[in-house]
C-alpha cells in the first residue's frame, strides 16, 4: 500500500512537472507572445516563477519517492536472498531524471536570473533573450521527460 502511494504521488509530481513545461511551451508563450514587451516580460517572468516554486517541490518529491520505491524493492529482493538488478527503464529513468534537474538547475538559477535582472533594469530586449533561452531549455527538458515516460511505459508493457 506504501509503494502504491509512494507510486502514484511520484506520477503526480511528474505530470506537474510535465504538464507545466506543456503549458508553458504551448500556452503561455504564444500567448504572452500578443503583449508589448513591456506588460509581455513581468507576465511571463511571474508565471515562471510560480512554476519554478513547483517544479523545485516535484524534483523533491520524485527523487525522494524514487530513490525509496528502488530502496523497497533492493531491500525486499535481497531478503529473499535474490540479488537486486534495477530494471533499465528505471535505470535510464533515475539517469534522465537527473539531467533534468540539472537542466531545471540551470533555467532556475542561472537563465531566469537573467530574466529577473533585466526585468528589473526594463531592458526588454536582453530579458526578450532570456525568456528565449529559458523556452528553449523547457522544451529540452520537456523532450527528455517525454522520452522517461514512453521508456517506462514501454518497460512495464512487457
Amino acid at each position: 500500500m506504501v509503494y502504491a502511494l509512494l507510486k502514484t504521488i511520484h506520477l503526480l509530481a511528474a505530470v506537474v512537472w510535465l504538464g507545466g513545461m506543456f503549458f508553458t511551451l504551448f500556452c503561455l508563450h504564444p500567448a504572452a507572445a500578443l503583449l508589448q514587451p513591456a506588460e509581455r516580460v513581468p507576465v511571463v517572468a511571474t508565471a515562471l516563477g510560480r512554476f519554478f516554486r513547483m517544479v523545485e517541490v516535484s524534483i523533491v518529491v520524485l527523487l525522494a519517492s524514487g530513490g525509496w520505491m528502488v530502496w523497497r524493492v533492493a531491500s525486499t529482493t535481497r531478503r529473499t536472498g535474490l540479488p537486486f538488478n534495477m530494471p533499465l527503464e528505471w535505470l535510464i529513468m533515475a539517469v534522465l531524471g537527473v539531467v533534468m534537474v540539472l537542466i531545471f538547475g540551470h533555467i532556475r538559477f542561472a537563465l531566469f536570473r537573467r530574466v529577473q535582472r533585466a526585468r528589473a533594469a526594463q531592458d526588454w530586449p536582453a530579458a526578450a533573450a532570456a525568456l528565449a533561452s529559458v523556452r528553449g531549455w523547457v522544451a529540452i527538458n520537456m523532450t527528455i521527460g517525454v522520452v522517461v515516460v514512453l521508456v517506462t511505459l514501454m518497460g512495464t508493457a512487457t
